[in-house]
């Protein structure tokens, strides 16, 4: 079974509290929280005392995943809020082994993100080092975008990676994920879908995450 993790950019920031306490009921396995500096990516969001407020209301492992400019100088900050896991960009820092190092101090797991058209090579040296991979699906920045459809090789050869390493780090995937897609993805290796405007737009919640952990593709 996949693991889903609601993307609250896609939530009722009026009202975050009724909808990550409804995915929870539904059964979600973790929250995942996108923080935007509107400088990384073209969009603003929320920071580490958004999330501290969060975490008072639910017990979900907050998957925090920073698409921000010096990730190193918000590392703490975001631990302290609460952060389960902390996913870097392999795009924003001179110094990832650093980084990832500085993150796993804090026992907190670190999990490092790739942009749709940055090469598995950067992470090649790294992967003894991380808890997560993620594989962006569309280029970061704004919810309700289409899948990329060439991310499907991508992930294939990043299992084939992590084969040869012999390495069972999840594969996280990011973008334009819906009922249709969802199998594939899992066929190619992705453990954990992350979905915002699927989740969040449907007609019944509840229902979609149910779809979704059971990957069945029929539509609601």
């Amino acid at each position: 079974m996949v693991k889903i993790a609601p993307s609250i950019l896609s939530a009722n920031f009026s009202n975050l509290e009724r909808d990550i306490l409804t995915v929870e009921k539904a059964g979600a396995d973790m929250l995942h929280i996108d923080v935007m500096d509107g400088h990384f990516v073209p969009n603003l969001t929320i920071g580490a005392p958004v999330v501290k407020n969060l975490r008072k209301v639910t017990s979900l492992v907050f998957d925090v995943h920073l698409m921000i400019d010096n990730p190193e100088l918000y590392i703490k900050d975001f631990v302290e809020a609460g952060s389960d896991i902390i996913t870097i960009h392999a795009e924003a820092s001179k110094h990832l082994h650093r980084l990832i190092q500085t993150i796993k101090s804090f026992n907190v797991k670190a999990g490092l993100a790739l942009n749709p058209a940055t090469p598995l090579c950067v992470i090649e040296h790294l992967i003894e080092y991380l808890d997560m991979i993620l594989i962006m699906t569309v280029n970061p920045g704004f919810g309700g975008q289409s899948f990329i459809e060439n991310m499907y090789g991508k992930i294939i050869s990043l299992k084939e990676l992590l084969m040869k390493y012999g390495r069972q780090i999840p594969i996280q995937a990011d973008g334009g994920i819906t009922l249709d897609n969802i199998q594939k993805l899992h066929d190619c290796g992705v453990e954990i879908i992350v979905a915002g405007s699927a989740i969040f737009n449907s007609d019944d919640i509840s229902k979609t995450i149910l779809l979704m952990k059971s990957l069945n593709g029929v539509q609601i």
